[in-house]
């Protein structure tokens, strides 16, 4: 097992060149991989819910979607209490129990769907614990902060989360082709629709596995957690990691603290769904329930005694610096955008592109399956991808060219990106020949993708600059967790307008929202006397 350290000051020259850089090598690029599993078990269900549609599980549409939505909203919630993790449990303990908490949605998932008589609650009941690797960031990214000097923030925290969000790739290519072959044994299900993989379309009739796509996971998650266990380093200092204890109460802690997150997001979604989805039926809308989740989420761990309290009121200092929210605000225009286009692109081209949209009796209906419709597994992965490849590139030229500067150029691209996403998901969502606007809708989505990436690593530049060592941390944590709400709203808004025969008006929504980003980043850092200029 790898020291706990003290006097850790990765700004000490000497330090640093003589055992730093070698130690906070380490821990990243075991927390990479770790982060990188993380993505794929909170976001696999943009996947298997295409697979799912395609071999005729017996739920809507819009169920499907809420099944993306509910791992979306658990992960973005989990995050919240993840922002604490490393002050109150240790950086190494964090990673090992978080990644090994892992295993348990991941099984679940395999069994699940090896029947496809699952009842919804099942499915919806795994969707939410998968939100354990969406929570995992907000500590991973805490927790690596520590560990390089300032300089070197805009690589380090990009490598961390760009490379982490590999996950969402790795997934997309992975699960459709573990899906093709008995590599864990159980029954097949067959295709009734076309599907696809990397390599090539899919025939109905096929045999497929969709339990792999569960069960796969276990062979990274048991060496991860035995690397992260005997590798990685707690802190101990100060400013860092002061009150860690036994190693059986960090644990305790952190499994206090994520039931919370748990039992908040299950109850903002029991107020959201209809009751024909286990809700409670009075469907009352997201923007209400979203701030109710997030600030009874916060209330409740500041109501924890003990050292736990002691901890918070510290941490929760950041909420009192006006740049907490404003860079809150502009990270939820990057990574929020990328994370929830990522949850919801594969089942948004399925169901745009792979259905002729047919007036029949005059009524544009949706129904028909379109035979020349691009798969949705095919093309899926491509986006996150080039968000995440990048993601350290954006940090990098940040770390030349400033922060802010980089985030206003992104956030124009990422507006009219959006308008011209909209204008042609609407004229397919229209047509009887959808397949003839799928080009120009995937070019401009994976601008948009390539736009979030870059700003992805120009905001974490901005806040290793703006704040200090002790909250840019926690800061890191709490922005990527509002942010992370992104893999809830996205897809809840697609499913909606999609339901509602109105796709572009959510691109249109989210045009708007990425205009008043631009005006705070402005105001913030590149006007004349901007509180911290071009950081």
């Amino acid at each position: 097992m790898a020291k706990d350290l003290y006097n850790w000051n990765p700004e000490d020259e000497q330090q640093w060149a003589s055992t730093g850089k070698h130690i906070a090598n380490r821990n990243l690029w075991i927390s990479i991989p770790c982060l990188l599993v993380g993505f794929a078990v909170w976001l696999y269900w943009g996947i298997i819910t295409v697979q799912m549609l395609n071999l005729g599980f017996p739920y809507l549409k819009s169920e499907l979607f809420s099944l993306v939505a509910i791992a979306g909203l658990s992960g973005a919630t989990l995050r919240i209490p993840s922002t604490f993790f490393i002050r109150i449990a240790g950086g190494r303990n964090t990673i090992f129990l978080t990644t090994a908490l892992l295993i348990l949605p991941a099984v679940g998932t395999g069994l699940a769907l090896q029947d496809i008589n699952t009842p919804l609650w099942q499915f919806q009941l795994l969707a939410l614990l998968s939100g354990f690797g969406g929570g995992n960031f907000a500590s991973s990214m805490s927790n690596i902060s520590f560990f390089f000097p300032k300089r070197v923030q805009g690589y380090s925290l990009g490598m961390n989360a760009g490379l982490g969000n590999f996950g969402v790739t790795t997934m997309q290519i992975l699960v459709p082709l573990v899906m093709t072959f008995a590599i864990f044994g159980g029954e097949a299900m067959i295709l009734q629709n076309s599907s696809g993989t990397l390599v090539g379309k899919i025939e109905a009739g096929t045999a497929t596995y969709i339990h792999n796509a569960g069960f796969v996971w276990l062979l990274l998650l048991v060496p991860l957690a035995v690397f992260s266990w005997f590798g990685m380093n707690n802190i101990r200092d100060q400013h860092v990691s002061p009150d860690i204890g036994f190693t059986l109460g960090a644990f305790s802690k952190i499994l206090f603290m994520l039931a919370i997150g748990l039992c908040t997001a299950a109850l903002g979604l029991w107020l959201i769904l209809p009751a024909k989805a286990n809700g409670s039926g009075w469907e009352i809308d997201k923007i209400i329930v979203l701030p109710l989740i997030i600030i009874s989420t916060v209330f409740l761990l500041k109501m924890i005694p003990g050292e736990i309290n002691k901890s918070l009121n510290r941490q929760y200092k950041i909420f009192s610096n006006k740049h907490t929210w404003a860079m809150t605000i502009i990270y939820t225009m990057t990574f929020g955008s990328f994370i929830g286009y990522a949850a919801a692109f594969a089942l948004a081209i399925k169901v745009v592109f792979g259905y002729q949209h047919l007036v029949v009796d005059g009524v544009l209906t949706h129904d028909t399956i379109n035979p020349n419709g691009p798969s949705a597994l095919m093309f899926a992965w491509t986006g996150p991808f080039i968000g995440a490849l990048i993601r350290p590139l954006g940090g990098m030229i940040s770390d030349k060219l400033g922060g802010a500067k980089v985030t206003q150029i992104i956030s124009i691209v990422m507006v009219f990106s959006a308008l011209g996403v909209a204008y042609f998901m609407r004229q397919a969502y229209m047509s009887a020949t959808p397949e003839e606007f799928f080009i120009p809708f995937l070019i401009l989505f994976l601008l948009l993708f390539t736009a979030t990436g870059i700003g992805n690593g120009s905001t974490f530049r901005t806040i290793a600059a703006v704040f200090n060592k002790e909250q840019a941390g926690p800061v890191l944590g709490w922005t990527s967790a509002v942010a992370a709400y992104g893999a809830f709203y996205i897809p809840k808004v697609f499913g909606e307008q999609i339901k509602a025969a109105t796709p572009e008006y959510a691109l249109y929504g989210f045009a708007a929202f990425y205009t008043v980003c631009i005006i705070i980043n402005w105001w913030f850092y590149l006007r004349k006397d901007a509180y911290v200029k071009n950081p």
